[in-house]
């Protein structure tokens, strides 16, 4: 029986006190119990209201803010008020590809929501073969274009306009593939738009080509110098010893990195990819990225991303195919620049099948990184690999494997037999590692190139390093490779979603070999099959290349050995476009030779970027092999990077706006933009406990919609526009949420100690 039968039934009859009583009791009881949740609710609606939307405009300049309030892409700093919103970026990609070649255009936009002016410098990445030939600013409706100078003179360019109160940008390079961009002077509320542009050729691997855009600089490991004690007593006769810093400009190439666990992510990015291949497409992919992808005609993709924007955490990789039927093996194409012309060539060698060549036995030493930058999926796609590697040796072969952090082990004393007992115990210790400590590449570089057997001629030697090349000391690397190489040949395989590609690129261009880059777990059968294609079919070697009627400039200057379904890439300056040049080399043990009319080349775009930049580090490799003394190798690579405005380890765009806008007396604040941790590291086992947080922990809230932090597509153009600094408005995040919350729980506070009142009441009663 319910209590309304109840009820009913004591008006049917003849009512008692009693009953009357225990009516009165109950009504008493629902409605106190009403008008509590009544009270409550009211506090709970005043609780979920004090959030108001994040993106008011009220006030020129954003008030403190909590790290609740923060969306994503933002940056909270502390300060006496609470946090205020630090520097923002926005990154835009535009890529248009032409036949053989890449022309990139990188707009980095840069917002200050804060009340200070400020200086921002953000380091970032670019293609390791890229040639940076053009900076621009945008300054309001004003576009100011960057002049190349030498490197010190344009940095004191940059400083004399900062001091001055003159807005300027310097673009700077730290390694071939790290790059500085530097802005000085942008106001409270201001944006500023800077943009570079870079020509690169197009990768291609038998019918694959491809392009990558490097998205974040990967921390990197450091080694210290040693801390060396000078005795200059008397008697000493006055003699000491120094040391040399492995990484003098260590603080240049590590940016602040935020942790991905407490901090949103920063640096929103959009890319567009304008595909232009020159002959009718089969399959276009992204591989760790996804796409949309428009098809206008048989030769032609646009591809942008499918989110419109993603955070810089990891490199962007896209691969296209030809038809089955129309798989190019030669590409010539020529371009006309002053007095000069200028050639790049791409010729595919023939691949001898295997029922024709006589299989070599190996001699093959892996190398795995098992340091702290490898923790996360970076060690899972490392073992996966070389597990794989492992089980394609053949039972002729003879094998080790090395593994290092700052340690260093090696499995067996020398090269063992890939036996069945062999193997096992080494898949047993390949499985049992794991991701710890520092990064100590030189040392276990060293071992794998020791070779105890020199004279062994029945053997082909091959190292096989699979690293994500996460160092700063890559120069004592290539010292180690040259010195050390003798017959072995270094194959590099770069692991994971940021690989230091400057470095794989070189060591496996000094050692004679190849890179290989894997991404994901998905990547690894197929990549390493990719790889092992290579190293069990024989080498291109003894490559030569003449012109019959033309004075040539080669590029490179020695002309490397190839691998299975990799096309030999020629860059020349001639002067005059006349007669042909002949390629010849050996396939195995058979002459191979072919012959292109140079007059039939069709025109290019951008060629002569792409001969200097080689030119330029054509220079740099025969200064770290000793091939040329410094001075002059830095004579012929500043020369160059002149002549053709190209950014350089000697060299440095700068632009600067004439008129001053930093009022005298105000103070200018530097702001260092920090960077994610690429995708898949863990943070605590490459920063570990020592590692300072950069920032408070902002709420891990993400909006891909959200318009003020797209990195607006049609400033690609920097087309000048009253409207320009307008269209980028980034939020601000200030709302009185805190006192609507503390009024929200107090109104709670009240409903509840109404309904222990109210209680106490129905008892006495």
């Amino acid at each position: 029986m319910t209590v309304s039968d109840e009820i009913e039934t004591d008006e049917s009859n003849e009512p008692s006190l009693g009953r009357s009583a225990l009516s009165g009791l109950i009504k008493l009881v629902l409605f106190l119990v009403i008008q509590g949740l009544a009270v409550v609710m009211v506090g709970i609606v005043a609780l979920f209201f004090s959030f108001e939307p994040a993106w008011s405009a009220e006030g020129p300049f954003p008030a403190p803010v909590k790290p609740g309030n923060a969306r994503s892409g933002s940056l909270l700093l502390k300060n006496d008020d609470g946090y205020t919103e630090a520097m923002r970026l926005g990154i835009d990609v535009d890529l248009t590809v032409s036949g053989p070649t890449i022309r990139a255009r990188v707009t980095q936009i840069f917002k200050n929501p804060t009340q200070d002016w400020v200086e921002a410098t953000y380091v970032y990445p670019l293609p390791s073969g890229g040639a940076v030939d053009t900076l621009k600013m945008v300054v309001g409706d004003r576009v100011v274009v960057g002049d190349i100078r030498e490197r010190q003179q344009a940095r004191q360019v940059y400083e004399q306009a900062r001091r001055n109160g003159q807005k300027a940008a310097l673009t700077e390079q730290e390694r071939p593939n790290i790059f500085t961009n530097s802005v000085a002077n942008i106001g409270p509320g201001e944006t500023i738009l800077v943009q570079i542009e870079y020509q690169e050729p197009v990768q291609q691997s038998g019918n694959e080509f491809s392009l990558r855009v490097p998205m974040v600089v990967g921390p990197r490991y450091n080694p210290q110098p040693l801390v060396q004690s000078v005795d200059l007593r008397p008697g000493s006769n006055g003699w000491g010893t120094t040391s040399a810093d492995p990484v003098p400009d260590r603080d240049r190439i590590s940016p602040p990195v935020l942790d991905p666990a407490k901090n949103a992510p920063v640096n929103p990015t959009a890319i567009t990819v304008h595909l232009q291949a020159g002959f009718p497409l089969g399959e276009v992919k992204s591989h760790h990225h996804q796409v949309k992808i428009e098809s206008p005609d048989k030769a032609t993709r646009t591809i942008t991303l499918a989110d419109g924007v993603v955070p810089a955490d990891r490199d962007f990789e896209l691969s296209w195919k030809a038809v089955a039927e129309t798989v190019p093996s030669v590409g010539l194409f020529r371009e006309h620049v002053g007095d000069a012309d200028y050639l790049l060539a791409f010729v595919t060698p023939p691949s001898i099948e295997p029922a024709e060549q006589k299989p070599l036995p190996r001699e093959v030493v892996f190398v795995i990184d098992n340091s702290g930058s490898m923790g996360g999926t970076s060690i899972i796609q490392a073992k996966a690999s070389l597990i794989y590697a492992l089980g394609r040796l053949q039972p002729n072969d003879r094998f080790n494997v090395i593994r290092f952090d700052d340690t260093m082990d090696v499995l067996f004393p020398d090269s063992v037999p890939a036996d069945q007992e062999h193997l096992g115990r080494a898949v047993s210790f390949v499985g049992a590692l794991q991701a710890r400590g520092g990064t100590e590449m030189v040392p276990a570089m060293r071992a794998a190139l020791t070779d105890r057997s020199a004279d062994d001629a029945d053997h082909i030697r091959q190292v096989v390093f699979l690293t994500d090349g996460a160092i700063g000391n890559e120069q004592r690397l290539f010292e180690t490779l040259t010195a050390m190489r003798g017959r072995s040949r270094v194959f590099m395989v770069g692991i994971g979603s940021a690989p230091n590609t400057y470095l794989m690129t070189r060591a496996a261009e000094l050692g004679r070999g190849t890179f290989t880059h894997i991404g994901s777990v998905e990547q690894v059968e197929e990549r390493m099959r990719g790889l092992f294609a290579k190293l069990e079919n024989p080498a291109v070697t003894a490559l030569s290349a003449k012109f019959s009627d033309a004075k040539a400039d080669l590029t490179p200057a020695v002309l490397p050995d190839l691998y299975r379904g990799e096309p030999l890439v020629l860059a020349a300056r001639l002067d005059r476009l006349a007669g042909s040049v002949e390629i010849k080399g050996r396939i195995g043990e058979r002459p191979w030779v072919v012959k292109l009319p140079v007059a039939n080349a069709a025109e290019g775009k951008g060629l002569s970027k792409l001969w200097a930049r080689r030119k330029i580090a054509d220079a740099e490799v025969a200064r770290t092999t000793r091939q040329t003394a410094p001075e002059d190798a830095d004579k012929a690579i500043l020369a160059l990077a002149l002549e053709h405005q190209l950014v350089t380890r000697l060299t440095s765009l700068v632009a600067v706006d004439k008129t001053p806008s930093r009022p005298d007396g105000e103070t200018l604040k530097l702001a260092e933009l920090p960077i994610n941790l690429p995708a898949g590291w863990d943070f605590e086992k490459v920063f570990g406990e020592r590692q300072r947080l950069l920032s408070p922990p902002a709420e891990r809230r993400s909006d891909p919609n959200d318009p003020h932090l797209l990195p607006i597509a049609a400033k690609r153009s920097l087309i000048p526009s009253p409207a320009a600094p307008n269209t980028i408005a980034l939020p601000k995040t200030a709302t009185d949420a805190e006192l609507k919350m503390i009024a929200g729980l107090i109104l709670l506070m009240l409903g509840l100690l109404l309904i222990v009142f109210d209680r106490r009441q129905v008892v006495m009663r």
